[in-house]
């Protein structure tokens, strides 16, 4: 049996590096965020309330901006209320964009956690813990997603008489319907007698009243998709990991966010996340 090294996570000043150091690495490479393909706009720009916002990203694809606050350590009051503040600012100076507020620290405590996870009901946040991974004497740095931003409540109540199909969706994103079209036709073989269901706020791929895979709206043209994964999880994150998705790990559910541009290539990584999932359902 291969034996598999055991990593070690350190602070960032045990490495020996400082917070304008994680600034400069994150400006110099924005994905390691995990929205794409960034463009950095300003970096310790002065701001009209007198502080200065860490850093500004633009995604060109859609105009999406986001406002970086990094702290080392673990994160404070101070340190949301500074989110929060300069993303208030900067999209008022850009109200014609979608803004989302990143708050990246060494550590975010279940205290704070709860905390900006109820502002994220208003404010669009995004929180991010950022560490040093040693293994066997190698490093690198390492980030993880602990809560992504807002998303539409499970609000199925809608308008009297109102009517949920293709042209609703068509007009609410046809980003998120073309793309759940596309993952239904690469898996109705695997989910056997399975169908797309048009919800107000998602389209699921539902077999027999089980949703096997949800479909949501998220920024510009991205799509998030959510499935269980049951006793399959290992398997299916190494899937995740040979396609170098973007995923974060939701209660007993995978979460990734994926541009609808990317659908189509990834069509053989689908039908395996789906047989592996519908192996887990079926047993």
């Amino acid at each position: 049996m291969d034996k598999i090294p055991i990593s070690k996570t350190i602070r960032i000043t045990e490495a020996g590096y400082n917070e304008e150091w994680l600034q400069n690495q994150i400006w110099e490479n924005p994905a390691c965020l995990g929205y794409g393909d960034l463009e950095g706009i300003t970096k310790e720009a002065a701001i009209s309330s007198g502080g200065r916002l860490d850093l500004l990203f633009k995604n060109n694809d859609d105009d999406t901006m986001y406002e970086v606050e990094v702290m080392l350590g673990e994160t404070d009051p101070s340190h949301i209320i500074r989110t929060i503040e300069y993303w208030d600012l900067i999209r008022k100076k850009w109200p014609q964009r979608q803004h989302f507020g990143v708050l990246i620290a060494e550590r975010i405590t279940k205290r704070y956690f709860n905390v900006i996870q109820i502002l994220s009901n208003n404010v669009p946040l995004i929180a991010i813990q950022a560490n040093i991974i040693d293994i066997e004497g190698q490093r690198s740095l390492h980030f993880t997603k602990i809560l992504d931003a807002y998303e539409e409540p499970e609000d199925e109540i809608g308008l009297v008489n109102e009517i949920i199909d293709e042209p609703f969706w068509q007009n609410k994103s046809e980003s998120v319907l073309s793309s759940a079209k596309k993952i239904f036709e690469y898996t109705k073989d695997i989910y056997e007698d399975s169908n797309l269901v048009l919800n107000k706020t998602n389209i699921t791929i539902n077999t027999h009243g089980y949703n096997q895979m949800y479909f949501k709206k998220r920024s510009g043209k991205s799509v998030l998709v959510i499935f269980r994964y049951g006793s399959q999880r290992d398997e299916i994150e190494k899937i995740l990991q040979e396609n170098e998705m973007n995923y974060t790990d939701d209660h007993k559910r995978f979460r990734i966010q994926i541009l609808e541009s990317n659908i189509t290539e990834n069509e053989d990584m689908f039908k395996r996340i789906a047989s592996l999932n519908n192996q887990w359902w079926r047993n």
